[in-house]
């Protein structure tokens, strides 16, 4: 087992490695000088090399990336060109407000999928069944900032329970900060939740055509109760899957969602900083998302060997 993670953590030092990579070099490959965007069309040639000398850009690419590479090995993700600002303090504030985000829109999908998921499968001829697949089918195709604007506009603007847009800081009042996160986080998970649905319906489909299923209910088990014992067991290796493909879904929508909602998050940044070209801000915030999705999917394939026994050794099963 401990061969097995092993191995898995050194192929997400790798996967990280390259991104890093390939995020550093397409960033600036980007077009226009931030030299020259910094110091306007005025500037002279001599004024316009100064200012690269000072930034650094006028360094070999290799260089310049294995700087950027060993301050981010100490938590330093250099230092904004417009701003001159670090980087880290610029992403600091904001990335506890998209992991508010991300972990609560995952939390309230998975709470609605998995009960409703199994009501689709184990109703799929019924009329239940039918009204659980024809709503995920309609979430599906809602794009979760129209689901945002919607959702915005009935409780915040017309109804007026809660507030439209906004972030509160959770130290400043915890009640506000809870009341300026519900319509965001509830307007990402309504649309993950559809996706999720679908999958566990078709995942306890699988389930319920198994021996081990059929012999549960043969010796007097409800289909709840041989569902819930047998059923989450395996069909867990399926969902686990699916929800770190999803949770990296959710990062991207987090993005789309700060902006409907005006919260100060890493979408927002992210968006602030590509306006001004600030290529440093860019790389950084691109690759804490990364970071985010890559250990994500290291942590999905290390809880395989946890979840299946047939991928544990021998001697441990």
């Amino acid at each position: 087992m401990i061969a097995s993670v092993a191995r898995r953590l050194g192929v997400f030092a790798l996967s990280l490695l390259a991104a890093s990579v390939a995020i550093f070099f397409v960033c600036q490959a980007l077009p226009g000088d931030p030299a020259r965007i910094l110091l306007g069309d005025g500037a002279t040639p001599e004024q316009i090399a100064a200012k690269a000398h000072e930034l650094g850009t006028d360094r070999p690419w290799a260089i310049r990336y294995v700087t950027w590479l060993a301050g981010m090995l100490r938590g330093d993700f250099g230092t904004s060109y417009a701003s001159g600002v670090s980087v880290t303090s610029l992403i600091a504030p904001t990335l506890p407000v998209t992991a508010w985000l991300a972990v609560f829109s995952l939390s309230l999908a998975i709470l609605i999928a998995v009960p409703f998921g199994m009501l689709a499968a184990l109703k799929r001829r019924h009329w239940q069944g039918l009204v659980v697949s024809g709503a995920a089918q309609l979430g599906m195709a809602i794009p979760a900032f129209w689901a945002g604007i919607l959702l915005s506009i009935a409780f915040g603007v017309a109804l007026r329970w809660l507030p439209p847009n906004g972030y509160v800081p959770l130290t400043t009042d915890p009640i506000g900060w809870a009341r300026s996160l519900v319509l965001p986080v509830v307007s990402l998970a309504l649309v993950q939740a559809a996706v999720l649905i679908r999958y566990v319906r078709s995942a306890f489909i699988e389930v319920l055509s198994e021996d081990y299923y059929r012999t549960a209910r043969a010796i007097g088990w409800t289909q709840g109760r041989a569902m819930v014992r047998h059923g989450l067991r395996n069909a867990s290796l399926s969902l686990v899957t699916v929800l770190g493909l999803q949770l990296a879904s959710i990062l991207v929508g987090a993005i789309v969602i700060e902006q409907v909602f005006v919260l100060p998050g890493l979408g927002s940044l992210l968006l602030n900083y590509v306006r001004q070209k600030d290529v440093m801000v860019i790389q950084g915030v691109v690759m804490l998302l990364v970071l985010a999705v890559l250990a994500i999917n290291a942590l999905v394939e290390i809880s395989y060997v946890l979840i299946d026994p047939r991928l544990k050794p021998a001697s441990q099963r």
